[in-house]
């Protein structure tokens, strides 16, 4: 840290390069895939490469690289340039980088233009130390990750590929596994209700939902008191042009943990049956995805050591009679897709819907005792002192799945919330410095595995 600390205010002053541009995705443009915000951000981050003496190479707008050291191998360093959009609510300008407290603000901070910065400092200090570099460290930018990773797709077509490393876009001490993915939609065209819409992405639990129904269908006055048994932050039940109609408010949560939200389509459906109403996707629902987020009513309950399945519905939406509803399940690093396929296929198919499996992804995992899951912890654990925590399994994903030989390293700390994705980003600056120190010692561990 004593190496570190002098650099800070030359650290700050690139991070605020970096986050001086807007640089979520916009309207693809020739030559520029992801729009010009992400473009500039990904020049700025290459220019400041080079003035640092490193070698920079732009991979078509898509993504780039800064490189130092030498041979055929190459531990990478997967980052990210693009950004979410800033939002409301922010009490500072989110494209100027503002310090106050020992914090600094801005969209990016810590998600992931901090760790863009530390990791190029790592690459510095290891450079200045005298260390023979007979591996090649590679800072890798992309510019997509919010948006699907097509940034990292470009770059397995057109560079070589890594030997090690890891992405400075998770959680400390490491994520040593990220659960499978499956899309699913349930669909169902036998309905009384007049209309539904709730939720408004398939990856967040639906938060908001207001559903309308024909005014003799059910009692306003049960139904209210059904609402009320639920967690649901608000809701209301009122009647209009022979409609009753119910605008209930729940909780988001993102989709890896749906645990942690209300939603308020299920709760609105679960109080109708509780309240008398008989419906076919009422019932094909609650059978099919339920209160529970468990998967048990598509013949999905399962777990691992290493966590349980999850079940998230986003959206729901009717259109000319159709209900769609949307279905997000995270399931355990232990499990194939094919698995997963053979234990859902009984429960797809129904008299009152159907169930269709969209999209499949695979999990990542690597065992806690793998040479580069154990590299990285002990550099943590050097730096830190602490050796409490874990690496840990989540459900969400990260460029570990688009690139092999690499997994989820920082840069956030554990129990830090530093409002990622929300107004008021911010990163602690000395957990930047200290994020730096913690590169810098695994870049040192990968070269010696």
């Amino acid at each position: 840290m004593e190496l570190i600390r002098p650099l800070k205010d030359e650290m700050l002053a690139k991070l605020a390069r970096l986050v001086k541009h807007d640089s979520h995705q916009g309207e693809a443009l020739e030559g520029k895939p992801f729009g010009e915000g992400p473009a500039a951000a990904l020049a700025e981050a290459l220019e400041i490469g080079r003035e640092m003496g490193f070698r920079t190479v732009n991979l078509d707008n898509y993504c780039g690289y800064i490189e130092t050291g030498a041979g055929s191998d190459i531990i990478g360093i997967a980052a990210h340039l693009d950004i979410v959009p800033a939002g409301e609510g922010w009490e500072t300008d989110p494209f100027t980088l503002t310090e106050k407290d020992g914090w600094v603000y801005g969209r990016g901070v810590s998600d992931d233009k901090g760790a863009v910065i530390a990791a190029l400092y790592a690459m510095k200090l290891l450079r200045e130390s005298g260390v023979s570099l007979d591996k090649r460290i590679r800072l890798i930018l992309g510019c997509n990750e919010e948006s699907g990773s097509l940034c990292m797709k470009h770059y397995n077509e057109v560079e070589e590929p890594l030997t090690s490393g890891f992405t400075p876009d998770g959680n400390f001490p490491g994520i040593h596994g990220e659960k499978g993915m499956c899309a699913m939609v349930l669909r169902c065209s036998s309905s009384k209700i007049v209309s539904i819409e709730g939720g408004f992405v398939s990856n967040a639990v639906c938060n908001h939902c207001v559903t309308k129904l024909e005014a003799e269908s059910v009692s306003p006055d049960k139904l209210r008191h059904a609402l009320s048994r639920t967690p649901l932050t608000s809701y209301s039940v009122t009647e209009e042009d022979n409609l009753i109609v119910i605008d209930a408010v729940g909780t988001a949560a993102h989709a890896s943990t749906p645990l942690l939200g209300v939603n308020a389509a299920a709760y609105t459906l679960s109080a109708l049956k509780e309240a008398g109403f008989k419906d076919d996707f009422v019932d094909f629902y609650l059978d099919r995805i339920g209160l529970a987020c468990d998967g048990a009513g598509l013949g999905l309950k399962i777990s691992d050591k290493y966590g349980d399945l999850t079940l998230n519905n986003g959206i729901v939406r009717m259109e000319n009679g159709v209900i769609t509803c949307t279905i997000d399940i995270r399931f355990p690093v232990t499990y194939t897709c094919e698995q997963i396929k053979e234990l859902a296929a009984p429960y797809l198919n129904s008299d009152k819907g159907t169930v269709e499996i969209l999209r499949l992804n695979e999990p990542l995992f690597y065992p806690p005792e793998s040479p580069l899951v154990r590299g990285l912890y002990n550099a943590y654990v050097e730096v830190t002192g602490d050796s409490s925590i874990k690496p840990m399994v989540i459900g969400g994903g990260t460029y570990a799945k688009s690139l092999p030989g690499i997994i989820a390293f920082g840069c956030e700390f554990p129990d830090a919330d530093n409002h990622i994705h929300d107004a008021n980003e911010k990163l602690d600056i000395e957990e930047l410095l200290e994020q730096t120190a913690i590169y810098t010692q695994a870049i040192l561990n990968l070269m010696q595995n």
